[in-house]
């Protein structure tokens, strides 16, 4: 799964390297080191005009069926195995509505172990560039009229970087398939399904972190920072994952 995710470099930066279209409304958002859901997140969606534009999005995507926002508690991820199936989340994938969330990376936290002692992991990028992830968003309008716009981050099998950490990771995608999943370039429900899979675990970095991350009200670079794993994965336990 992935419930926390960061986002804490310039704009100026995140254009360039998702290449967004340069006339439009700048992002309003300011450097995150721990973004949970039902916040606002920075993604890249693809315009009526086939440009590329950065889109703020509420995390937890809210069916345009649902009557209240309660179910968002729940759909902050979708299962790639069951994105063209599951109700909340089948209406997105059959209209096609697939953005791209803009991230410095997540945090995960080791399943093995009890609840309240879990390790947390920081993820990113071995080469210290965004890590851009698979989504899907809705719009959704409230009882009061009030229009939003949801997303989830679909989620896979974890690769073999983060497997001895937990059994699900988001979708990374690799910068030559963002065409295709924004629906630039033509692909198939098949060939968009393809996608769906563990990026290689050459490509990802992990390492653990200060329990501090469990708090969504502390925020800070020191978030990141790297300390002594009290009780590292064997091999043993790796294989019962």
């Amino acid at each position: 799964m992935c419930g926390r995710t960061r986002l804490v470099k310039d704009y100026s930066q995140i254009r360039i390297e998702l290449t967004f279209a340069e006339e439009g409304r700048i992002p309003n958002y300011a450097p995150r080191w721990n973004i949970a859901p039902s916040e606002d997140l920075l993604t890249a969606v693809r315009d009526k005009h086939g440009k590329r534009r950065p889109v703020m999005m509420r995390w937890g995507l809210i069916p345009a069926w649902a009557k209240d926002e309660k179910i968002a508690f729940s759909t902050f991820n979708a299962r790639a195995e069951s994105i063209d199936t599951k109700p909340a989340f089948r209406g997105a994938w059959a209209a096609g509505q697939r953005c791209l969330f803009v991230t410095d990376g997540f945090y995960e936290w080791r399943k093995s172990e009890p609840r309240d002692t879990r390790q947390p992991f920081a993820v990113a990028m071995a080469n210290g560039k965004p890590m851009v992830m698979a989504g899907l968003y809705e719009g959704w309008v409230s009882p009061t009229g009030e229009r939003i716009r949801t997303v989830t981050i679909i989620t896979t099998d974890a690769n073999a970087k983060i497997a001895p950490i937990h059994p699900r990771m988001p979708v990374v995608l690799d910068k030559s398939d963002w065409g295709k999943w924004l629906g630039e370039e033509p692909a198939s429900e098949a060939e968009l399904k393809a996608l769906l899979v563990p990026c290689p675990p050459e490509t990802i970095d992990a390492w653990p972190v200060s329990a501090r991350v469990g708090n969504v009200r502390n925020e800070g670079p020191e978030l990141l920072e790297r300390v002594e794993d009290a009780a590292p994965v064997t091999a043993t336990q790796t294989r019962l994952l």
